[in-house]
């Protein structure tokens, strides 16, 4: 790669494109290599084979690696980075460190078992443990000098625990990576920070596009969908995502329960690794909201309420198609690509009586966004299974902003900012944004394509 100019920054949308999930970005600043996420690209088969791909970039030169959180799409090709020769130091926030080590081993599980790609020789615990000798955690807001004219620090996006948004400053102007920010007001987080003078934005654009609905509305439609299915005696499957979503359904169906809101009823989390990653939460209780950290002091069942069962064996799993309905099955994954809730699809699926209930964003191609948009027949592990069961979506348990506090975010810089580079979102979501952007806050605003690079004058 040729040589930057002083006083200038090169970025380079190396992933995370086109596409909600792949981030990666490589800043080229002041003789530094420097890399923003390095995670899986999820969804359509073709992502397979885009994750095995050569990088962009020698791993060998990357002088450092910040991890925005501990999303799979944000950190799940550590290990390729690793194998390929990656030395440098890895930053994050201590939750998304602690975080990472499950969720790289719950990865480690599911690909090292392709062995025709030869990724058992990539996810390795060498490689894993490696990583983690590379790792150190810092505090949102805790400076860190990489050269005497550029430095760096976390603050608190609130998507998941521990996320982070990225602020470098080089040469007095600042460059800011939002990763994933979050739907605020959450249930457990403290709210997205409020960020003004910026000079260049790099912005994720998951609902560029739409909006989510309020709270309220949110809460009262899981507790008619939860009725519904109760009354109709039925089964009602939620896959959901291990990190984060998880834990704020819990704490939600908690204070169902507790409240009596909601008929008695067993309630399943079926997830190996969110009952691994809920222990880690307990660990991190000062990284809530105030009123999550006053509910945890005050009910230590708070992820463990009556009429919850963690099952963390197989065996247990099994057992849950012997528990008579009415019953709740919580299980991974989120887009039904995987993990215990396909098991539960394959079996629940064809009965009118049962409930789908889909919480989070469902990438293009996966199982999850073909049964959203109406599919009568989908192919579930290898079988094709009829969709009877009600189909249910609630988009207000989003980890994301919607597209006004995306534009409300950004206001709040508008003042400073010279451009914004609008990533991480399906294509229509990302256009969508950058106009709204240009017309609503008169701001430059592009959504870059793969392998596109923006020289920043610093």
């Amino acid at each position: 790669m040729e040589k930057i100019a002083t006083k200038t920054a090169r970025i380079t949308f190396c992933g995370g494109t086109g596409s909600v999930t792949g981030a990666n970005f490589l800043l080229e600043i002041d003789g530094k290599k420097i890399l923003v996420d390095c995670g899986l690209t999820q969804g359509m088969k073709v992502a397979d084979d885009i994750n095995w791909d050569p990088f962009p970039y020698d791993p060998k030169e990357i002088d450092i690696l910040f991890i925005t959180h501990a999303h799979v799409d944000h950190l799940g090709r550590v290990p390729k980075l690793i194998q390929e020769g990656f030395r440098g130091k890895i930053y994050s926030t201590k939750p998304t460190k602690a975080l990472a080590l499950p969720m790289l081993e719950d990865t480690m599980g599911i690909l090292e078992k392709n062995t025709e790609l030869r990724l058992d020789e990539i996810y390795t615990p060498e490689n894993i443990k490696l990583a983690f000798s590379l790792w150190e955690g810092l505090e949102y807001h805790q400076t860190l000098k990489m050269t005497p004219n550029l430095e760096m620090s976390f603050f608190n996006a609130g998507h998941i625990l521990g996320s982070a948004m990225i602020k470098f400053i080089y040469n007095g102007k600042k460059i800011f990576f939002t990763g994933d920010l979050g739907n605020s007001p959450s249930m457990l987080l403290p709210d997205t920070e409020k960020i003004t003078d910026i000079d260049y934005l790099i912005m994720e654009s998951v609902y560029g596009d739409r909006n989510h609905e309020s709270r309220d509305v949110r809460r009262k439609f899981l507790e008619e969908i939860i009725e519904d299915n109760h009354k109709r005696h039925g089964t009602l499957i939620i896959p959901t995502f291990s990190l984060e979503r998880s834990q704020e359904l819990l704490f939600e169906l908690n204070a169902l329960v507790e409240n009596n809101r909601i008929p008695i009823m067993p309630i399943f989390l079926d997830s190996p690794l969110a009952i691994r990653l809920t222990e880690v939460f307990k660990q991190f209780k000062s990284y809530f909201n105030e009123n999550a950290q006053k509910a945890m002091s005050h009910d230590k069942y708070l992820f463990d309420f009556p009429g919850l069962h963690n099952t963390l064996k197989s065996e247990e799993s099994r057992m849950i198609g012997n528990v008579p309905n009415p019953k709740i099955v919580i299980a991974g994954s989120g887009m039904s690509t995987g993990g215990r809730v396909v098991h539960h699809e394959r079996h629940y699926l064809p009965d009118p009586n049962n409930t789908l209930l889909l919480t989070g964003y469902q990438s293009v191609g996966t199982p999850g966004r073909l049964i959203q948009e109406g599919i009568k027949t989908v192919r579930i592990t290898g079988e094709d299974v009829i969709v009877r069961a009600h189909i249910a979506t609630i988009s207000g348990y989003s980890g994301h902003k919607d597209s006004d506090g995306l534009l409300s975010f950004v206001e709040d810089m508008q003042n400073t900012l010279q451009k914004v580079f609008v990533v991480m979102g399906e294509p229509k979501s990302s256009m969508i944004l950058a106009q709204k952007l240009r017309d609503n806050l008169g701001i430059k605003a592009s959504a870059p394509e793969q392998g596109n690079t923006a020289t920043l004058a610093c």
